[in-house]
């Protein structure tokens, strides 16, 4: 069965950025399980499984704009310190918070006194990624999982 909309995919995949740094691999771990077509992974990486099949092997790189975007500077801003009500915050520190599209996560890159420059960028935003996958299945989705936007049960990440 090929991989086409309203599938549930299960892959195996290893993640590098441009200086062929892994970032992230499921290999060793559970396969990755979703939902083709519904947006649950980057749309990239979505487009370069369209018509693969179980067996399948193969290597992409992904261009920013593809993966997570490039960054935005309007996602880049200086607040005070206040805002972290006597927090011991440190550069490099990241939240979960509401962004301007939606849930997402806010590192902190500078303390400059009480001023706080924080980035909304997702982490990996303005590099091209490299994935190494192979597909470990592919099965039709059921009507749950379709109405509900991803897959159910063991292996799903949603």
């Amino acid at each position: 069965m090929q991989i086409t909309d309203k599938t549930a995919v299960s892959i195996h995949y290893t993640l590098t950025n441009q200086d062929g740094e892994q970032l992230d691999s499921s290999r060793g771990e559970e396969p990755l399980l979703y939902l083709h077509g519904a947006g649950n992974i980057i749309a990239g990486l979505e487009a370069a499984l369209n018509g693969k099949q179980a067996g399948d092997k193969f290597n992409v790189t992904i261009a920013a704009d593809q993966a997570y975007g490039e960054v935005s500077e309007e996602m880049i801003q200086v607040v005070s310190k206040k805002m972290f009500d006597g927090m011991d915050i440190d550069i490099g520190m990241q939240f979960h918070a509401d962004v301007s599209h939606g849930p997402g996560i806010i590192t902190i890159v500078e303390i400059d006194g009480d001023d706080v420059t924080i980035d909304g960028n997702h982490p990996l935003a303005g590099e091209d990624l490299t994935f190494d996958v192979e597909v470990i299945d592919v099965r039709p989705a059921t009507a749950d999982e379709v109405a509900h936007g991803h897959i159910h049960g063991s292996g799903c990440h949603h």
